[in-house]
């Protein structure tokens, strides 16, 4: 027979075993994907000119889509100094060129990712709800810290992210 303080013991045990799980559940939650806004995509397209703007003017060429001549001309642009580790939305619309280039050659979708941190333009891999890559911010991360950047190879790491997803076990 269980005594009142027995009693009061085990269910405060089993109180804080249902707080730790619904903890467990809601670190589980704490993300979420949305849609690409029509107004996202105007931003985004929006960005992707922004550097267009700058490879025409500064070199009379301009970005089309092809992997080889968009990453040249962006690491040009850094090269240069047209581009510097201050000018961190210009560096994030080079992420998101990188970004459309992974989408077009590797089937990838934008999702907007959001969490406690805010929300967030990602790439998703098809087939892998919970898998996501962020291009946006892989060269004004690196370039912020005084990393020199070489945008092929963030773009090679890029790749690789992706192939690891999709080699992931499926469980």
């Amino acid at each position: 027979m269980l005594n009142t303080a027995k009693f009061y013991r085990l269910a405060i045990m089993f109180m804080a075993i249902v707080l730790m799980m619904g903890s467990l559940q809601a670190t589980a939650q704490q993300w979420r994907t949305e849609a690409v806004s029509p107004i996202t995509q105007q931003n985004m397209e929006a960005q992707r000119q922004s550097i267009d703007d700058l490879v025409r003017r500064h070199f009379g060429r301009q970005l089309n889509g092809q992997k080889d001549n968009d990453i040249a001309l962006m690491q040009r642009l850094l090269d240069d100094g047209i581009v510097t580790s201050k000018d961190v939305r210009q560096l994030q619309a080079m992420g998101l060129v990188l970004g459309q280039i992974l989408k077009s050659q590797k089937g990838l979708s934008w999702i907007i990712y959001i969490d406690k941190y805010g929300r967030s333009r990602a790439l998703q891999v098809r087939g892998f709800e919970r898998e996501f890559i962020f291009p946006v911010t892989q060269i004004s991360r690196k370039a912020e810290v005084g990393i020199r950047v070489n945008v092929a190879e963030v773009y090679q790491e890029l790749e690789q992210a992706i192939i690891d997803i999709r080699n992931k076990p499926p469980f």
